[in-house]
């Protein structure tokens, strides 16, 4: 599957990265295995990198090599986990103080 690579091409996926499918199908590519199809399907809806490595039943290295190749033909997109003790965009704050406001 990842013809002994080990590490992705492009890409850290954290475990709980999350990753979206930016295409609804793919057609097979040179290259690209039956599961980088199956990861384009699983990802209609976000996943974490741990859910698709266990609906998967592939070990985490793998998949996120394989996330690696999908990332660089930019058939998904991954949303990184904010570092603990990250302040948060101002946007987000405002927009949550004007929800509770709201109710």
């Amino acid at each position: 599957m990842t013809r002994g690579r080990t590490q992705p091409v492009r890409g850290t996926f954290d475990l709980i990265s999350l990753v979206t499918a930016a295409v609804t199908t793919a057609a097979p590519e040179v290259g690209m295995e039956p599961e980088h199809l199956s990861i384009i399907r699983m990802c209609q809806r976000p996943l974490s990198v741990a859910e698709l490595a266990a609906y998967l039943d592939l070990p985490l290295g793998t998949v996120r090599v394989m996330l690696g190749d999908l990332l660089d033909r930019r058939l998904v997109l991954v949303r990184e986990p904010h570092p603990a003790g990250t302040r948060p965009d101002a946007d987000i704050i405002e927009a949550a103080i004007n929800g509770l406001r709201a109710l």
